[in-house]
């Protein structure tokens, strides 16, 4: 008889703590959200989402720069007016210098179209031109002074051609961000899961301290009830008195967890209102198996450092060519034709009444002694080469060990998953079974206490495992931007 009303107590208690709960809930529903949602939210509107956006555009703007440098610049330039009133020193017939009073308006306007050539660093210009000076000395007299079109080209001689070096490493840079780009979207997706299973830890410990306190509010009353009859003694009692002030404690010290968890979760993924949110346990995790070789494989594809290594070389290879080329020695070749006019009327006169007109240009600046200079530089340049070789050499070693060592790890946590999985299992069924022994006095409390313990620890081991693999999971899709799930590699969401 006795045991049927402790029973019937347990679930008199029970269903009323239901009860209660759903009041709480119905008053406030929370927005229930899955890993995949929290993921989903963090790449389109958190903070990291718009940096990453930011540097893709930032990225993208300096390639368009590099682009223009090989297009057409077409300039208007001009000196409107150039005004002077002053005694200027005049060379006479006789050699001698005279000082006159000069007095005139000099202005000029034109139009200049350049081309660079990318393979031989030089450039092609065209430009047509119109001078008009006014002399005020003796009453005013107006001339003009035309060129209606020159043409030409200026090609360096003997120097660095940063043009051809910017075309095989620019390409480079503008497709390593645009993998960056996607490597940052899955750094993002792996910090999101983080924050999602540490609020989603937060929320089991809580669900454990209320199942808890309220498991252990019906066994101190049922002990109570024991203790007057006389069936335990007054140290037990006690015992459970502890135990279920300590469960007090810690539902409000779980509470306060998971408001911090909240809000740190709430704030990556840029969720700005008050609304609590239920995260979904991500018990179902993904089938396919990954091997070392074809993971390795998909990273040199798809990764942004692969391409990087090759861009380091590159500018380590064009750093020597510009130390060699940067040696002292300069030489240009400047070739124009073109017609020229002039008038002292008419401005249309200047453009009818036009000579042809050419030009070829050679200078040259050559170094007699720079104590060594250009050689130390050559070596420097030289020596950074090498250095950069054993670098790179060696990163692409750690490359594919980082991405060799992440594969084993995943199957290792999927392994250690599904052990996680039974124990909880395991420890929740003997708890139960232990707390139903408890109650109809099979057994003290200490094994009971030892059964609540072990339930709990089990409960924590396997979130911890869900969480390590998901960690894994992204990781391992960050390391290789591909997706194993649907044997393709990723792409960007802005597609």
């Amino acid at each position: 008889m006795n045991k049927c009303i402790f029973l019937f107590f347990v679930l008199l208690l029970t269903s009323a703590g239901s009860i209660q709960a759903q009041e709480v809930d119905t008053l406030k529903p929370p927005v229930v959200l899955t890993l995949e949602d929290v993921i989903d939210l963090a790449k389109r509107q958190s903070p990291s989402y718009y940096q990453a956006s930011n540097n893709k555009e930032l990225s993208y703007w300096q390639w368009r720069t590099y682009k223009s440098d090989y297009m057409p610049q077409l300039f208007l330039f001009g000196t409107l007016p150039n005004y002077e009133k002053a005694y200027n020193p005049i060379l006479q017939p006789d050699g001698s210098y005279d000082a006159r009073l000069q007095h005139y308006a000099n202005s000029d306007v034109g139009l200049s179209l350049q081309q660079n050539v990318g393979a031989t660093g030089g450039r092609f210009f065209a430009t047509s031109r119109l001078n008009r000076i006014d002399n005020f000395n003796d009453g005013r007299t107006i001339n003009y002074n035309s060129r209606p079109f020159l043409v030409g080209y200026q090609q360096p001689l003997f120097q660095f051609n940063a043009l051809q070096w910017n075309r095989r490493i620019e390409p480079l840079k503008f497709e390593e961000s645009k993998r960056l780009y996607l490597e940052d979207l899955e750094e993002i997706a792996v910090i999101a899961t983080d924050r999602f299973f540490s609020l989603l830890l937060e929320q089991i410990n809580l669900e454990i301290a209320l199942k808890n306190q309220a498991n252990n509010d019906t066994i101190y009353k049922i002990a109570q009830g024991r203790y007057n009859l006389g069936k335990i003694a007054e140290d037990e009692l006690l015992q459970l008195e502890l135990t279920a002030m300590n469960s007090d404690q810690a539902v409000s010290q779980a509470k306060l967890n998971l408001e911090t968890s909240t809000l740190r979760l709430k704030i990556f993924i840029g969720v700005t209102d008050n609304q609590p949110i239920q995260l979904v346990r991500p018990d179902s995790i993904p089938t396919f198996e990954v091997d070392e070789s074809e993971a390795i494989e998909e990273a040199n594809k798809n990764r942004q450092a692969v391409i990087g290594f090759k861009r380091r070389l590159l500018e380590a290879e064009r750093d020597v060519a510009k130390a060699k080329g940067d040696n002292g020695l300069n030489a240009d070749i400047v070739a124009t034709y073109g017609t020229t006019g002039a008038s002292l009327t008419q401005v249309g006169d200047s453009y009818a009444n036009t000579v042809p007109q050419q030009t070829l240009q050679v200078g040259f600046n050559i170094p007699i002694m720079d104590w060594g200079r250009s050689r130390s530089r050559r070596k420097v340049a030289m020596a950074n080469l090498d250095v950069t070789k054993n670098i790179v050499g060696q990163d692409v070693l750690n490359f594919e060990q980082e991405i060799y060592t992440q594969v084993r790890n995943y199957r290792m946590l999927k392994d250690q998953l599904k052990i996680t999985r039974k124990s909880d299992e395991v420890a929740q069924k003997r708890y139960d079974i232990s707390k139903n022994r408890y109650l109809i006095g099979k057994i003290d409390i200490t094994n009971l206490n030892i059964a609540l313990q072990e339930k709990d620890k089990a409960k924590r081991d396997y979130v911890a495992s869900l969480r390590s693999f998901w960690m894994a999971h992204y990781n391992l899709r960050q390391l290789t931007l591909y997706d194993f799930e649907t044997n393709q590699a990723i792409s960007s969401p802005d597609k």
